[in-house]
C-alpha cells in the first residue's frame, strides 16, 4: 500500500494530506480491480495540477524571457508535453508508487508514458491543494522548468510538423499527410493515434490527447525514423 513517508522522500515534498497523494497515484483502472478503495481515482487532480502546472511555466517564461508570444509558446508547449513530463515524472520515481491495474501495469511504451505525464499533473494537483501555490510553483521550477534549458538547445520547441515539412519537402519533394489510425477512451479522456505519411508510405505514427497533439507525435517520430 501507499507509503506516504517514503514517496515523501522521493519525490522531495512534504505531505500533510496523505490522501491527496495517494489519489495523484491512483490510475481509474485501479478502482475496477479493488472495488473496496476508499478514495478516487487521479483525473481530477491530474486537471487542477495541469492548470497549475501551465500557470506557473507561462509565469515563469514571461519574467525571464523576453522572447516574442509565439516562441513563448513554443518554449511553453515543449516543457508541458507528454514525452518530456513522463521523463520528470521517471527522474523522481514516480512509477514505483503508480497504482494500477495488473493489465496496465504490464503496459509499456507510449501507454506507459502517458500515465506517468498524467501522474505527475496530479502530483502537482495534490501539492496545490495540500499546501498553496507557492510550494507547488517550488516544485515546478525544480523539477520542470529545469529542463527547459535544455528543450530549448536540442531545439525541442520547434514545431516537429513544421519542421518535418520543411525536411520533406527539401530531401523528398513531397509534402506530408496525416491520418488518423486509431481513438480511444471516453468523451473526458479521449486519445488519438495519427500516422504521418510519405505519398502513401507510413512514415511514423504517433499518440496524443488531441488530433494535433498525435499528429505532432507522429511527426517528432518520423523526424527520428528519417534521421534527419
Amino acid at each position: 500500500m501507499f507509503d506516504a513517508k517514503r514517496f515523501a522522500e522521493t519525490i522531495g515534498v512534504e505531505i500533510r494530506n496523505q490522501d491527496l497523494f495517494q489519489e495523484s497515484i491512483t490510475h481509474r483502472s485501479y478502482l475496477n480491480e479493488h472495488r473496496g478503495y476508499q478514495l478516487e481515482h487521479n483525473e481530477r487532480l491530474e486537471f487542477l495540477g495541469d492548470a497549475v502546472l501551465e500557470l506557473v511555466v507561462t509565469d515563469y517564461l514571461y519574467r525571464n524571457y523576453p522572447n516574442p508570444e509565439g516562441e513563448l509558446t513554443s518554449f511553453r508547449a515543449a516543457i508541458v508535453n507528454g514525452e518530456i513530463l513522463a521523463e520528470i515524472a521517471g527522474k523522481l520515481g514516480l512509477e514505483d508508487f503508480l497504482l494500477m491495474s495488473k493489465g496496465e501495469a504490464k503496459d509499456t511504451g507510449r501507454a506507459r508514458m502517458w500515465l506517468l505525464a498524467n501522474a505527475i499533473e496530479a502530483v502537482i494537483g495534490a501539492l496545490y491543494l495540500d499546501q498553496g501555490y507557492d510550494a507547488a510553483q517550488v516544485f515546478i521550477e525544480k523539477n520542470v522548468i529545469s529542463e527547459l534549458p535544455r528543450v530549448i538547445a536540442a531545439g525541442l520547441h520547434t514545431d516537429p510538423k513544421s519542421r518535418f515539412q520543411e525536411l520533406s519537402q527539401e530531401k523528398t519533394g513531397i509534402t506530408p499527410s496525416y491520418r488518423v489510425l486509431r481513438e480511444w477512451g471516453p468523451d473526458h479522456d479521449r486519445h488519438f493515434t495519427a500516422g504521418v505519411f510519405l505519398g502513401e508510405n507510413l512514415v511514423a505514427e504517433g499518440e496524443g490527447a488531441s488530433k494535433q497533439e498525435a499528429q505532432r507525435t507522429a511527426a517528432a517520430e518520423a523526424i527520428k525514423v528519417k534521421d534527419w
